[in-house]
């Protein structure tokens, strides 16, 4: 499989591959490419319908520019914690970013929640989001904005009041319960219709038969968030008092320095 940058001939083959519907994983399969490479570069150049192959080509060579004359500013890659490999995790958070596009969340909210959760606090500033993306402040307020409107993200005050994003082990839980809430509405929506189309039409019945798929769905998606939230905490909770007994006992075992004459 090659590795390096999309050329220009390879990015002309991806923008026949969308003008003829292809999907994603058969455009790189015919590249040779893992399926993230094609939906990244179709994503960060205007997506599918407006994906021109000149037009990414350029594009790319400008980012590639700024990063260059960037590189002095900053001749030193962060060093990451616990002896990770940068680029690795650098590639990774790209690839976890586009696999949340892929299920339909925005580029820039991807980008951005990708980041928080590849981190080990979990928090980050909207300076720290937009130096580390290379984007604009006003981007990541935008994402962040969409974020907080699904529960993915809290936002918090630090001790210099700057205001900090942060995710945590619920965000997931709060977004599915957000998406079920969402849900709940189009359900009655759907019913309100029923009576004005007329019971027992057609087109009545047909939003009789939305409303309760996705009234049986959501409900199904309740209960099996609330009961997962409760035994994964469970065993987050066992899992700590488990560590910090360990180590309790492995401090008394040690028993008392000898003393001193």
């Amino acid at each position: 499989m090659p590795g390096g940058r999309l050329t220009q001939q390879e990015r002309q083959q991806i923008a026949l591959g969308l003008a003829d519907g292809l999907a994603y994983a058969e455009i790189a399969r015919r590249l040779d490419r893992p399926t993230s490479t094609v939906t990244r570069e179709v994503m960060r150049n205007g997506g599918p319908t407006a994906y021109r192959a000149e037009l990414a080509h350029r594009a790319t060579e400008r980012r590639a520019h700024r990063r260059k004359r960037a590189a002095p500013r900053e001749s030193q890659v962060p060093v990451q914690p616990y002896g990770r490999d940068a680029d690795a995790v650098r590639e990774f958070e790209e690839v976890f970013a586009t696999a949340m596009m892929e299920s339909g969340m925005p580029l820039m909210m991807a980008r951005v929640l990708a980041c928080l959760t590849l981190t080990d606090s979990g928090s980050l500033t909207a300076q720290e989001l937009a130096r580390r993306l290379q984007v604009s402040p006003a981007s990541v307020s935008k994402a962040v904005a969409f974020l907080d409107s699904q529960g993915m993200v809290r936002r918090e005050r630090d001790e210099r009041r700057r205001e900090r994003y942060t995710v945590d082990d619920e965000i997931w839980y709060r977004s599915m319960m957000v998406g079920i809430q969402t849900t709940a509405q189009v359900v009655e929506t759907a019913r309100q219709g029923v009576g004005v189309l007329g019971v027992g039409t057609p087109a009545a019945a047909r939003l009789e038969g939305v409303a309760r798929f996705l009234d049986f769905v959501s409900e199904a998606m309740a209960r099996a968030a609330e009961q997962a939230r409760e035994v994964l905490h469970t065993s987050a909770l066992s899992g700590r008092q488990a560590s910090s007994a360990s180590r309790e006992k492995a401090e008394g075992s040690a028993g008392p320095g000898p003393e001193r004459g």
